[in-house]
């Protein structure tokens, strides 16, 4: 099993995005959507941009935002990645010259519900397999059925929503995804992240890992 990807997301405190860089996550997820508890506006979101160092990969989070609003965050937070949460399509995330994660809804789907995204959306670096039902936003902490989903399966994706310490690594055992996204799970309060249960999610990635690497 390759290394597992870890997607802090919806950070909103400098010293938390510092934090998160000293325990060597991969990607920091900065959010764009009304009416999120972790919204941020185009100035925040620069600012915060410049805290991600080199080598971690930041991520802007949109949902069915207009052309014009996505661009107004490309041309000035500079992610490295795009997002889509919403009904965009394949063609609509592919057009701001950025690699882009895709959310899939499982909340109440089968597992077919992961190749039927997968399909529809070739353009996408990777899927985000999240736990909220199909129409609403995202990022509600809820989690899903991992063990449904196909165990052959040619796109790369993250386990997202309900993910936490205490969850995480039976997560990783049961789905072997390719990486994990948590919010809610690393926090005090929205925006608000704790900086001794980030440290516990990644220990407990880590620890599944090795279990899995010695056939556990």
């Amino acid at each position: 099993m390759t290394r597992t990807r870890i997607k802090f997301c919806g950070m909103t405190r400098a010293h938390d995005i510092d934090a998160a860089s000293r325990l060597g996550v991969d990607y920091i997820g900065l959010v764009f959507v009304a009416g999120s508890r972790r919204s941020l506006g185009l100035e925040q979101g620069r600012q915060l941009r410049a805290q991600v160092p080199a080598g971690i990969a930041s991520v802007a989070l949109v949902m069915d935002a207009a052309v014009d609003q996505v661009q107004a965050i490309v041309d000035q937070v500079r992610p490295d990645l795009l997002q889509f949460h919403g009904a965009e399509d394949d063609a609509f995330c592919a057009g701001f010259g950025l690699p882009f994660l895709k959310v899939a809804a499982m909340g109440g789907q089968s597992g077919d519900a992961a190749r039927v995204a997968a399909a529809g959306f070739p353009s996408a670096v990777a899927l985000v397999l999240d736990g909220h039902a199909p129409g609403s936003a995202g990022g509600s902490g809820q989690a899903f059925d991992w063990t449904g989903l196909p165990t052959a399966f040619d796109k790369s994706f993250l386990l997202a929503g309900g993910l936490c310490p205490d969850n995480v690594g039976l997560a990783i055992r049961a789905a072997r995804p390719w990486g994990v996204d948590v919010s809610s799970g690393i926090e005090q309060a929205p925006g608000v992240k704790d900086g001794a249960r980030m440290q516990a999610f990644v220990d407990e990635v880590r620890r599944a890992e090795s279990a899995i690497a010695d056939g556990n």
